[in-house]
């Protein structure tokens, strides 16, 4: 069946949240709906703000541009607009955006008769950057927390924060985020060269099936998840790894607030090797 043809079964009225039949049609291949259009909305505002604030600094450089968040000093109140205001602003476009293609992403699935895997697993993503702009912020007292918008800007600033606290590798919650990100990888690469080695097979040779997929891992490693299971396992690898990497600075600063080196000392306390001599501590 063609793509189109496939889209077009689809494209049923109803499934919306908000507006009824308010926007409820498509351009082409691509739903429009309510939130589509204030994810337009937003995203087109932030941007503009952004091209604003960029023309009122002194480069042009795209590596250099860099919309700064408000001074410490402002804590958590509007700052003007030139000195923060327009991070302010910005930030609350970006969420908003965000959170309307979720649920522009939520009606689709709704048309579709599917579940919700797709808004759920993109709200992780958003729950990553609020935790950055927001939540973090809110919890130290002062929307400067926040990283800036900018290329060069925002790794000085990812670097900044990780010596803020001696070695962030020594960050217990980093060290599960990025276990999972490496998971995620390397399970997603086993998958991918199994379908390319499936679907691509030597001249002359039928393609293979999920039956061969499927021995072919349990002659591996004894064991096949199969070719569902291999997308949920996935979908909960990548899920982990957002979810650990907003844990990961939000307790930076507001459950901890010294070297992450000093964390393990805990470790080293432990009362059946504390005090022993020649052991850990002695």
């Amino acid at each position: 069946m063609a793509q189109l043809t496939f889209e077009r079964k689809y494209r049923v009225r109803g499934g919306t949240l908000v507006g009824g039949d308010l926007f409820d049609f498509w351009v082409g291949p691509f739903y429009v709906g309510f939130f589509g259009v204030t994810t337009l909305f937003f995203a087109a505002l932030g941007t503009a703000l952004i091209f604003y604030g960029a023309s009122q600094g002194d480069t042009w450089n795209p590596w250099l541009i860099s919309i700064e968040p408000p001074p410490l000093e402002y804590g958590l109140g509007a700052a003007p607009l030139l000195e923060g205001g327009l991070w302010q602003i910005i930030t609350m476009c970006a969420t908003l955006a965000f959170t309307s293609w979720a649920l522009r992403e939520v009606e689709i699935c709704r048309k579709l008769g599917i579940g919700y895997h797709v808004p759920i697993a993109f709200a992780f993503a958003i729950l990553a950057y609020v935790t950055l702009v927001i939540i973090r912020p809110v919890l130290l007292g002062a929307w400067g927390h926040g990283f800036p918008y900018g290329i060069f800007s925002h790794l000085d600033w990812v670097n900044n924060v990780g010596y803020t606290y001696g070695n962030f590798h020594y960050n217990p919650a980093h060290m599960i985020a990025v276990t999972f990100f490496f998971t995620t990888c390397l399970a997603l690469a086993l998958h991918g060269s199994l379908v390319l080695s499936a679907l691509n097979p030597e001249k002359g040779e039928e393609v293979k099936t999920p039956d061969h997929e499927d021995t072919y891992f349990r002659d591996l490693i004894g064991y096949s998840i199969g070719p569902l299971g291999i997308h949920r396992l996935g979908l909960l690898l990548a899920l982990n790894a957002g979810f650990w990497s907003a844990v990961c600075i939000v307790i930076s600063g507001t459950v901890w607030f010294g070297i992450w080196a000093d964390w393990w000392y805990w470790w080293v306390d432990l009362p059946w090797w504390a005090g022993i001599e020649g052991g850990i501590n002695g």
